[in-house]
């Protein structure tokens, strides 16, 4: 019992110096229409630890006068935030996606960023997508998931 003991003390121990135990970030893309969208958020994280979440759009050709970005709303409810950066000058909610849409700035790439940090009572993590709306149609859509540990 004693050696099992032992064994599984090293394995918790390798683990956490291999950092499989601890916070990470994840970064997807997607691409579509000459659009790349690139998601980074939290992998695993821990309740009230503050955590990455930013959204990347590149288009070659530049912006039309608004983009819009979709969010599975129910993915942000492990966050309390103080909101986007830049903030939307609309936003509208279906029956699951948020809808967040925003004057384009000069330039082929728009940045988002969600300030943002894992509510201290979240104890279950959350899946989500991010898409990018074109013409009312999800066309670039990146999955997201967090996991949550104690």
């Amino acid at each position: 019992m004693r050696r099992f003991g032992t064994a599984a003390l090293a394995l918790v121990l390798l683990a956490a110096l291999g950092g499989f135990l601890g916070d990470r970030e994840s970064t997807t893309s997607a691409q579509a229409q000459g659009y790349t969208l690139t998601v980074t958020s939290a992998a695993a994280a821990r309740p009230g630890q503050d955590v990455p979440w930013r959204v990347r759009v590149h288009s070659p050709e530049g912006f039309g006068p608004e983009l819009t970005i979709a969010v599975t709303a129910a993915y942000l409810e492990i966050y309390e935030t103080q909101g986007f950066h830049p903030e939307p000058s609309a936003t509208t909610r279906d029956g699951e996606w948020l809808y967040l849409t925003f004057d384009t700035p000069s330039g082929t790439t728009f940045v988002l960023d969600y300030d943002a940090y894992i509510q201290p009572n979240a104890d279950v993590g959350r899946s989500g997508a991010v898409a990018l709306v074109l013409d009312d149609a999800r066309v670039a859509e990146v999955p997201i998931r967090t996991v949550l540990f104690p």
